[in-house]
């Protein structure tokens, strides 16, 4: 039979090791006395989760292309999608001017 450790005996550890608040931080948290909030929060105490959002992010959408395009496109391996952004990037920047001249003709006549 196996034989049983002895328990260590530890001394008893503090289980919260959360640094201690600074002064700015109590001055920003929100206070509530038996529920009912006194001060909200101004601001927050921590930052918020994962990357910072890009002001120019990418918005997820679906287009449908031809087999033709998207064959071409995958078969350049890794980051095709980025290469078919950057594809219509120029595209519009090539043409934005041709299309707000033609806009501006219509609203003339």
């Amino acid at each position: 039979m196996p034989v049983k450790k002895r328990a260590m005996r530890r001394g008893w550890v503090d289980p919260d090791d959360a640094p201690e608040w600074s002064q700015e931080q109590f001055d920003r948290a929100e206070v509530a006395l038996g529920g009912k909030i006194v001060s909200p929060a101004q601001g927050t105490i921590t930052r918020a989760r994962g990357r910072p959002k890009k002001a120019d992010a990418k918005v997820h959408i679906h287009i449908r292309l031809s087999p033709l395009v998207l064959g071409h496109f995958r078969a350049t391996g890794p980051g095709w999608q980025t290469r078919i952004d950057e594809v219509l990037r120029r595209w519009v920047e090539r043409h934005r001017k041709d299309i707000q001249t033609q806009t501006r003709r219509r609203r003339v006549a």
